[in-house]
C-alpha cells in the first residue's frame, strides 16, 4: 500500500485549537486525536444529555479544558474563544439528528444556522484565529435520489428540517467567507461528511447505536428503512479529512477555503439492511433484525458524496473499507461491553488508524 497522508504531529504540536461540540460522538474522537497529536484544546459544547456519552465514558475533561455552554450564547462564546486565543477553530457543535429535527425544527435551525453564525462572529472578534473548519453534512445537498454521488458544485437543499438547516449553514458559511474572510487573515472552509460509525456512539435513532442497544439487551433490532442507502465510513476517516483540511487552510489560506466532501468509495454506499446483516453476523449470539413501519417524516432513500476533490487536492484518502470499518466498530462495542475501558479503546483505534498510513 502506498503511503497515505496522515495529520502531521509536527504541525499540531502546541497549536491552540478551539473545538465546539467536544461532548458529541465525533467531537470526542477528534478531541482525543488532537491531544494525541500534541495540540492544546479548549472545548465548548452543551453538557452531555445522559450518562451514555463517550466524553463522559472516557473522562475527556481530564485531557482537555472542556467548557459547557451554548453556541447561541454570544457573550459566553466570545469570552470562551477570546480568552483562549486559539490558532484554529473546528466547529462541530450541532443538532445532528434527523428525527429530532421533526420534533423541534425551530431549535434545529437555531442551533445549526444561528449557532454557526455566532461562532463565525466570535472568530471575527478574535484576532488570533487563522483557520476555521465548519462541519456540516452530506445531507446538505438537494437530494434527487439519483444513482451518482453529489459533488461540491451540486445544488444545496433539504426535504427534512435537519438537512435544510445544514444547507442554510453552508450558505451562511459561504456568505461569511466572501463578506468577511478573504483567506489572507482567516481561511474558512466547510466539510461535508455523514453516516459515520465507530465505537462509543450512543445517540438515539442512529443505526449502530440502535443495533448495539438491542443486541446487548437480547432484543430483535427494529429497522425503519432497510432499503435506504448511505455512504458509511468509520469516524476516523472524515476526522482525518478535517485535520488535513485545517493544515492546508493554515498553510495555503484562500487556495483551499471552500467546501469539501469526505466520503467513502461508491462501492461502500450500502443499504441499511446490508449493514445490519453484517452487524448481526459480527456480533453473533443469535442477533437478529426486522423491518418496522416507518415513523416520523421523510428521509432520503439514496445518498452518496463524491470525494474526488479532497483525494486530488488535499491528498486525503479513505483507508478503511466498509467491512473493516464495521469490524473495528463492533469489536469496540464488544470489548467495551466485556469491561474494556472506553478511553483505551479510542486511543488504540487512533493509533491503529495512523499505522495504516505507513503500512
Amino acid at each position: 500500500m502506498e503511503d497515505l497522508l496522515t495529520p502531521d504531529p509536527g504541525f499540531w504540536r502546541n497549536k491552540r485549537v478551539f473545538l465546539t461540540g467536544q461532548t458529541g460522538f465525533k467531537g470526542t474522537w477528534l478531541a482525543f486525536w488532537l491531544t494525541h497529536l500534541g495540540a492544546t484544546v479548549r472545548g465548548y459544547a452543551l453538557a452531555p444529555a445522559s450518562a451514555d456519552n463517550l466524553s463522559l465514558n472516557t473522562n475527556l475533561a481530564d485531557r482537555i479544558e472542556s467548557l459547557h455552554g451554548d453556541i447561541r450564547d454570544a457573550p459566553a462564546l466570545d469570552a470562551a474563544m477570546s480568552g483562549f486565543a486559539p490558532d484554529i477553530v473546528l466547529h462541530l457543535a450541532a443538532q445532528a439528528l434527523v428525527q429530532k429535527s421533526y420534533r423541534d425544527p425551530v431549535e434545529t435551525f437555531d442551533i445549526n444556522v444561528t449557532g454557526t453564525i455566532r461562532v463565525l462572529e466570535a472568530v471575527r472578534r478574535c484576532p488570533t484565529v487563522r483557520a476555521v473548519v465548519v462541519v456540516t453534512t452530506d445531507k446538505c445537498y438537494e437530494n434527487r435520489e439519483w444513482v451518482w454521488a453529489y459533488r461540491e458544485i451540486e445544488a444545496l437543499g433539504g426535504s427534512d428540517p435537519y438537512s435544510a438547516s445544514k444547507a442554510c449553514t453552508e450558505l451562511a458559511v459561504a456568505a461569511w467567507r466572501v463578506s468577511f474572510f478573504d483567506g489572507t487573515k482567516v481561511a474558512l472552509a466547510s466539510a461535508r461528511a455523514g453516516n459515520v460509525i465507530g465505537g462509543g456512539d450512543w445517540a438515539e435513532n442512529r443505526l449502530i447505536p440502535d443495533c448495539i442497544r438491542a443486541m446487548t439487551a437480547g432484543r430483535t433490532i427494529e429497522i425503519r428503512s432497510p432499503h435506504a442507502t448511505r455512504p458509511w465510513q468509520h469516524v476516523l476517516e472524515p476526522l482525518c479529512g478535517y485535520l488535513l483540511l485545517a493544515e492546508r487552510l493554515w498553510n495555503d489560506g484562500a487556495a483551499v477555503a471552500e467546501a469539501w466532501n469526505f466520503g467513502p468509495a461508491m462501492v461502500d454506499a450500502k443499504p441499511v439492511g446490508d449493514i445490519v446483516d453484517r452487524v448481526t453476523r459480527l456480533w453473533g449470539e443469535d442477533a437478529s433484525w426486522q423491518a418496522v413501519a416507518t415513523q416520523g417524516g421523510h428521509e432520503a432513500g439514496l445518498l452518496a458524496v463524491d470525494a474526488a476533490k479532497a483525494q486530488t487536492r488535499l491528498l486525503w484518502q479513505p483507508r478503511l473499507r466498509l467491512q473493516t470499518a464495521l469490524e473495528w466498530t463492533i469489536s469496540w462495542y464488544k470489548r467495551h461491553h466485556s469491561g474494556h475501558a472506553a478511553l483505551a479503546l479510542v486511543l488504540d483505534d487512533i493509533a491503529r488508524y495512523e499505522r495504516l498510513g505507513s503500512a
